[in-house]
């Protein structure tokens, strides 16, 4: 061992290899001990070196007391500061409790607050370690005719899909010539609207409550969301005196529109300036990117914007002029709300509820959301009455139904475990091309989509599938092959270009414009089969296929310099990518993961896992905001507020 290390580390190295192997033992099971996938798996550890005695049990012995008095020392530091809040509280009651305790009898008559030491909260403990990995369900129900099966090296859980709601006794599609005559021109080239659509547009465009709608992705929410802002027009539609026709009073509302990311922001401002154009309302984007002059906020009708940035904008004090015209707030994917992120929503809606109640002045807020179990709460929290402002349509109402996969690796290895994955993928690739469908594979980074369509071109030939993926050995060939391939060859990407014509797209966010539209076109003809891609396609351009697999689920967070687990919100989207309208009948989703991570998301894709409020972790920061901002001026305020 020693001539190895030395070998390996040069003879300049020699004190580190006489240091390495004095330490073996150490190295060795403090390594395992840190790899086990549990406590349980950790305990069990433990015992086996205090059974083998000598050096093993005195490092278990050392390695308890570690951890003792670290918690012990833990424990200090909070008796002493709970000593401290108790002396500076003690020096002051004179001037403060007395006074104030008083005047807070005399207003409450029942002596709500009263002097004294009152409960100091920890609030680092309050909140949830997990954040929005929180699992709050014991365990998952799955759908009839699910089924596990374990196989070498990894679980696997197949849920059917499910099949669609059928249609109630007196339930018809609502026809858009049926609506108000000014709101055709942001319907132009739809007939009717769809079932969900339909069954809210009463609620939507023919009052002002607030309102709740949770349904599956790809039910048709954006246009939930126009009807509320067209419900919003209306308000403001001004007859001329000569009957010559109508005018909008565009001056008078504001109309704002939370999408949960920027991409996402800059994809729905686009698209509702262009359906709303001809009613001569101005949409414009409000990011972190798009920044607005005063004269532009004050020109434009609707704010399409993110939590940060319209957070940041309703703090402050300068902008409550522009925050007071708004009369309608809609909030895209609320279930947000259990995400990190989560906070600042929370923030928004108790900040707007708070708006209403001092100024009396009517908003509107709008909440739309994917499928949840909890959806009541989430009504209750947005001021919605459940008899009349809130809608929940199950995973029945998905246009395609969705048949889903979970697969659980169990290597703690993570080069096995990143070899298991290729291989599991490749099979699924595989079993999707002889079906004569195509399969989108998303992974977490930049890198990972060439180094991911590489290694499935590997196996490809090892295995002697390489025809299944290429272009030009397809028994009918594509018409327009030729075409394509002149565009590939004038491609700068080398290695896109050369992954194309073999049958695999590459996507993501680094790549030139160009490159990333041909690399969307040549998979929306079908010349390339499997499209290797970041989360951004799933955000981005609507860009289905039949097959979808998520490709691991480890994020790496540049802001904590750790790696996450992928957010739901995700992988709901990415999901939505997973079947083609006119063309399937369903589509199939595939999730590969760590096995601890498996129960997680099946709680979360079958709409198991309630939205768990994340505002404690940043009870402060938003508490402190809401005092400058002066919404909260005392004690008794702050309460309310919460």
């Amino acid at each position: 061992a020693e001539n190895k290390l030395v070998l390996l580390l040069d003879f300049s190295h020699f004190d580190l290899v006489k240091l390495l192997l004095q330490n073996r033992l150490k190295i060795v099971w403090c390594t395992r001990l840190a790899r086990a996938a549990d406590d349980e798996a950790r305990e069990a550890l433990k015992a086996q070196m205090t059974q083998k005695g000598g050096p093993l049990a005195a490092l278990v012995e050392a390695l308890n007391a570690t951890h003792a008095s670290a918690k012990d020392r833990q424990r200090a530091l909070e008796a002493k500061i709970r000593d401290e809040a108790r002396r500076l509280r003690s020096a002051n009651a004179d001037d403060q409790e007395a006074p104030r305790g008083g005047a807070a009898r005399g207003e409450g008559g029942g002596g709500v607050w009263h002097e004294g030491i009152r409960t100091m909260l920890e609030l680092d403990e309050l909140a949830f370690a997990q954040g929005s990995m929180l699992m709050s369900n014991a365990r998952c129900e799955l759908p009839k005719d699910s089924y596990r099966t374990t196989k070498k090296g990894y679980e696997e859980v197949h849920v059917p899909a499910l099949k669609p709601t059928p249609f109630g006794d007196n339930e018809k599609l609502r026809d858009i010539a049926a609506l108000p005559e000014w709101c055709a021109p942001a319907f132009e080239g739809v007939k009717s609207l769809n079932r969900v659509q339909s069954r809210v547009c009463d609620c939507a465009l023919f009052s002002s409550e607030n309102m709740l709608v949770s349904a599956p992705t790809g039910a048709g929410k954006t246009n939930i969301a126009m009807i509320s802002v067209l419900r919003e027009i209306g308000q403001h539609v001004v007859e001329a005196d000569d009957g010559s026709g109508a005018t909008v009073e565009l001056d008078d509302f504001k109309i704002v529109y939370v999408a949960p990311m920027k991409a996402l922001a800059a994809e729905m401002a686009s698209a509702f300036q262009r359906r709303l154009e001809p009613l001569g309302l101005q949409v414009r984007e409000l990011t972190g990117d798009m920044s607005l002059t005063k004269r532009e906020l004050e020109d434009t009708q609707m704010i399409v914007t993110t939590p940060e940035k319209w957070d940041v904008i309703t703090r402050k004090p300068t902008d409550q002029a522009l925050a007071g015209l708004v009369r309608l707030l809609i909030i895209d994917e609320v279930h947000l709300l259990a995400d990190g992120r989560g906070a600042v929503i929370e923030a928004l809606v108790s900040r707007t509820l708070r708006q209403v109640e001092v100024s009396q002045s009517m908003i509107r807020i709008v909440g739309l959301s994917a499928t949840l179990p909890n959806y009541k709460d989430v009504a209750t929290f947005l001021g919605v009455n459940h008899q009349t402002g809130l809608f929940h349509f199950g995973p029945g109402f998905r246009p395609i139904p969705l048949e889903q996969q979970y697969i659980g690796v169990m290597e703690k290895n993570i080069h096995r475990q990143k070899e298991r994955m290729n291989h599991i993928t490749y099979a699924k690739v595989v079993d999707a091309l002889r079906n004569g469908k195509q399969a989108m594979v998303f992974v977490h980074s930049r890198k990972e989509t060439a180094k991911t369509a590489r290694a499935l071109l590997d196996l490809a030939k090892v295995k002697g599938d390489i025809d299944l993926f290429d272009p030009s050995a397809q028994e009918q060939p594509h018409p327009q092959l030729a075409f394509f391939k002149k565009d590939v060859g004038k491609s700068r990407n080398s290695e896109m270009a050369e992954l194309a014509l073999q049958g695999f797209g590459v996507h993501h966010a680094g790549m030139l414009r160009p490159d990333r539209t041909l690399s969307e076109r040549l998979f929306a003809a079908g010349i390339t089969r499997v499209l290797c891609c970041t989360a951004t396609l799933a955000w981005g351009v609507n860009l289905p296929a039949h097959t979808v697999i998520i490709k691991g689920t480890d994020v790496y967070n540049p802001e904590k310099g750790t790696w996450d687990n992928l957010a739901g919100m995700d992988v709901m989207q990415m999901f939505g990518r997973a079947g083609r309208p006119q063309y399937d009948t369903y589509g199939e989703g595939v999730i590969i993961t760590n096995h601890s991570s498996l129960q997680f998301y099946l709680s979360l894709l079958n709409q198991q896992l309630p939205v768990e409020s994340q505002l404690v972790a940043k009870l402060t920061d938003s508490l402190n905001a809401e005092l400058v901002l002066g919404s909260i001026s005392n004690a008794r305020e702050a309460v309310e507020w919460l």
